[in-house]
């Protein structure tokens, strides 16, 4: 315990421990964040399916604590933690692996087209482990009569729906965090890279932890934000599917309307995802100080003399 502390490694980089690690750091991240920003989840969610009931922040809120009550805002949460939290795992420990296969294998790309495809690949893996638990956490959210939770709302579900119900969102789901978390990488590793360079003007090695921490927050921050704005349509599809107000992609969309795919519970959505990814990319990036690993992103110095941004 106390190398950890000390700052001694515990497992070597780019090690089978190393990944493990991150799976780990990002399972824990993601599953606590996410299950701390149930109460908002469950507006933005609300706000989504009816948006004839709920047309603004403070209407959804004291709708539904009238006539839900406080214990409404709490609805989903076991499907948050549980699901974000493999989604995580999966998220941020491929991302790290296929970051460092890809950089192998994809020499002559550029950092930004490495950054795309090993968030994409880790993704698609991701989504398909969280599908099952965001099918259940919508509708219970959404349906207050569907069931209190995952214990109930699993078996409920497969049996009206079958397997299928699980799985129904998958597509849109994709839609949604694919361009999510392309995004969200992407812009991360940049403003990682542009905080040391630009701002700080220091090696991250120079800097204390405390220092490569607050760079991990404010790149965090921007991270979520911009990530935000790009999949709120594909998250509005989602929550419309799963609550059957559209019987197809097509449907979905044609009823929704194009301008309201981009606008509708965008300010509750971006309250939502900028401060949960900061938090997540904090406590991520914590869990790797404390093994004595080196904070995320940033750019090598073998790394800029061999490939070009």
């Amino acid at each position: 315990m106390r190398r950890l502390f000390e700052g001694g490694k515990v497992v070597e980089e780019f090690s089978p421990g190393y990944y493990g690690v991150c799976a780990v750091g990002g399972m824990l991240s993601a599953g606590a964040t996410h299950f701390a920003i149930t109460p908002l989840d469950v507006l933005k969610v609300n706000m989504q399916v009816h948006p004839i009931k709920y047309r603004s922040i403070s209407t959804c809120f004291t709708t539904i604590l009238r006539e839900q009550g406080p214990s409404a805002f709490w609805r989903g949460s076991g499907g948050k933690f549980f699901g974000y939290g493999i989604q995580g795992a999966c998220r941020f420990g491929l991302y790290e692996y296929f970051k460092k296969v890809y950089s192998n294998l994809l020499v002559d790309q550029s950092r930004s087209f490495i950054f795309f495809v090993s968030s994409a690949s880790a993704e698609v893996i991701a989504n398909v482990a969280l599908c099952p638990f965001e099918a259940i956490k919508v509708r219970v959210q959404a349906q207050p009569h569907f069931a209190k939770g995952l214990i109930d709302g699993c078996p409920k579900l497969y049996a009206t729906e079958g397997l299928r119900g699980f799985y129904r969102g998958l597509v849109p789901l994709w839609g949604r965090n694919l361009p999510f978390s392309m995004v969200m990488f992407s812009t991360f590793e940049h403003s990682v890279n542009f905080l040391y360079c630009n701002v700080i003007q220091r090696r991250k090695e120079d800097c204390s932890r405390a220092q490569q921490l607050g760079v991990t927050c404010l790149a965090g921050y921007a991270a979520g934000s911009v990530g935000s704005i790009i999949s709120n349509p594909a998250d509005i599809i989602v929550a419309s599917l799963y609550n059957r107000r559209a019987s197809s992609l097509k449907l979905a969309v044609k009823k929704i309307g194009l301008v309201n795919l981009f606008t509708r519970s965008l300010p509750i959505r971006i309250m939502l995802v900028g401060p949960a990814v900061t938090l997540q990319w904090l406590f991520y990036d914590t869990i790797k100080v404390l093994s004595g690993l080196p904070t995320s992103g940033g750019i090598r110095t073998d790394t800029k003399e061999t490939r070009t941004s």
